[in-house]
């Protein structure tokens, strides 16, 4: 047991920061990471002898916390527009906690499609390899490079966007 723990920590302390900011990217606004990040890594470490690479660690704790949101959304109901300004406006608050342009990235990728959005965070912010998305996601490099520049042409567009007409109460269409 003892060596399990060891092999795990092992490969998980390398990558601890690669994969918080992974998991900060990828639920902004709809729950707290750190639950996310704990989930993730109880189902990790459950299912540890079935890891095939010790080099695809992240990629694996990726995968997984893929797995639950997308579990999490389906059992999710849906949001009212009423909950959804209050939430917009309850994020727009604590803006002075993570700072304004990490604020305005995360609520521009908000509006980006969600196969582009997932790349973005993968590629920029956890520094996965294109091949380790295409992997992931089960589609060709090319795929991958085509919803890395798509993803980048919209988040070009929302925040030119914002920048130019932004206004107190103005939000991102």
């Amino acid at each position: 047991m003892k060596s399990k723990q060891r092999q795990f920590l092992a490969l998980y302390e390398p990558i601890h920061d690669r994969f918080e900011r992974f998991c900060r990217a990828r639920v902004y606004g709809e729950m707290e990471y750190t639950d996310l990040m704990n989930e993730t890594l109880l189902i990790a470490y459950k299912t540890f002898d079935s890891l095939r690479s010790k080099e695809a660690f992240l990629s694996y704790l990726c995968s997984i916390s893929i797995r639950l949101l997308a579990n999490s959304h389906r059992k999710k109901r849906p949001v009212s527009s009423d909950e959804l300004e209050f939430s917009t406006h309850t994020t727009s608050s604590n803006i002075t906690e993570i700072g304004a342009e990490v604020h305005l990235l995360h609520r521009a990728l908000s509006h980006v499609q969600k196969d582009q959005r997932e790349s973005l965070i993968l590629f920029e912010i956890t520094g996965l390899s294109i091949r380790e998305i295409a992997q992931l996601h089960e589609v060709s490099e090319s795929a991958v490079k085509q919803r890395l520049r798509r993803g980048r042409i919209r988040l070009t567009e929302i925040l030119t966007f914002e920048s130019e007409y932004k206004t107190g109460e103005e939000r991102i269409v």
